[in-house]
């Protein structure tokens, strides 16, 4: 199958956004998939490939020791994309955003090392960087989150870096703002809002319009942690890379939007105070690992507009499935599960772990810890 010999894969958040298209892939690829998720959003997003006997789709909640203790059972590999995913759905309720996106993965990290799984691969965010002056923020600059979504995706690496051992490797993945159609689709994701505003409202509001977003197709996405699985352990154990294709100024995507839905797609736009721009360079993953995507942000416009006419996004103006924080306001998630205090741990401590023996400290309830900027 593959130089690594992987054949068992957990993806969690398995029928997100970005999964409802890899998993298809990965079992196309002949793995034996699991999906653990809540499916909050659709309750089969696999369309034909979830009648295979390769697929265990396994609904819970990551929160359940027991339940990850099972799920990651005899996997080789876990793909983590499980998350209160964006700002505003994590500042809808923080604690249940921290309980998920940094408490739990503490156990699915160890856990999975203690099942045996041998390669550990974690989507993180480029909104880790903040807001930086000037272009190509790399993956060696300092990590200044500026909102708790982002601050937690950051400390995750961290905590991840410091289980890494001989036998089990980590990769660390930045991605930029994911577009274009998926099963579970979202609209809440800006090529995505702006497409589903020009099709059917043939009206685009951009508010500023000269900040810089970073953008990455899904199926270049899904390829990329495709490869996650091939690429030999001395190319990315323990190594961070960003993951992106085009920054575009806002501006620059609603144009790109009416260039695609038609001309009679007006663009109105409103002065705005917001005025941050991110801008990453994705020159390492070229270089060190010969990742070059393959699909722009046209593409995800033309394939959206394709879905349109197909009839496959019902409703996109109002039905709140598209939409996290419409689902996480309309359905209410199960408390926080009680544990044990743990007395907090500095980050020198976590990593002092590296160098002694197999030791895990958990810092789960220590949420002040400093980030690390030595992500190479």
């Amino acid at each position: 199958m593959n130089a690594n010999s992987f054949r068992e894969v957990l993806v969690t958040g398995g029928a997100g956004y970005v999964g409802a298209r890899l998993v298809p892939r990965l079992l196309a690829e002949g793995y034996r998939v699991r999906v653990l998720d809540l499916y909050l959003f659709e309750e089969q997003p696999f369309g034909e490939a979830a009648g295979q006997a390769n697929l265990r789709q396994i609904r819970g909640d990551l929160r359940d020791r027991a339940l990850l203790k099972e799920a990651v059972a005899g996997c080789d590999a876990v793909i983590h994309l499980a998350c209160i995913s964006n700002d505003p759905s994590f500042e809808l309720d923080p604690t249940l955003g921290k309980s998920i996106n940094y408490d739990a993965f503490f156990d699915l990290v160890d856990l999975s090392h203690n099942a045996g799984v041998r390669r550990f691969i974690y989507a993180s965010s480029s909104s880790v960087y903040g807001i930086k002056p000037g272009q190509d923020v790399t993956e060696d600059l300092p990590l200044e989150p500026l909102t708790d979504y982002s601050r937690f995706k950051a400390l995750c690496e961290d905590v991840l870096l410091s289980r890494r051992r001989p036998g089990f490797e980590t990769f660390i993945v930045r991605p930029a703002t994911v577009c274009g159609w998926s099963p579970r689709l979202r609209l809440d994701l800006t090529v995505n809002i702006l497409t589903n505003h020009a099709v059917n409202n043939r009206l685009i509001k951009v508010f500023g319009g000269e900040q810089m977003r970073p953008n990455i197709h899904i199926l270049d996405m899904v390829e990329l942690y495709a490869r996650s699985l091939r690429w030999p352990a001395e190319k990315i154990d323990g190594k961070v890379f960003n993951a992106g294709y085009h920054n575009l100024k806002v501006r620059e995507i609603a144009e790109t939007v009416r260039r695609v839905v038609g001309d009679d797609v007006q663009i109105v736009t409103t002065p705005t105070d917001d005025h941050r721009s991110y801008h990453i360079s994705s020159e390492k993953i070229r270089r060190e690992l010969g990742f070059v995507p393959q699909y722009s942000v046209e593409d995800a416009v033309r394939e959206l507009v394709a879905a349109f006419a197909a009839g496959k996004i019902p409703n996109s103006m109002s039905d709140p499935r598209y939409y996290n924080i419409k689902v996480l306001q309309n359905k209410k998630l199960p408390p926080v599960p009680e544990r044990q205090p743990v007395a907090p741990e500095s980050t020198a401590a976590v990593r002092k772990a590296n160098a002694a023996p197999p030791h895990f400290v958990d810092y789960r309830d220590y949420t002040a810890a400093p980030i690390s900027s030595n992500h190479r």
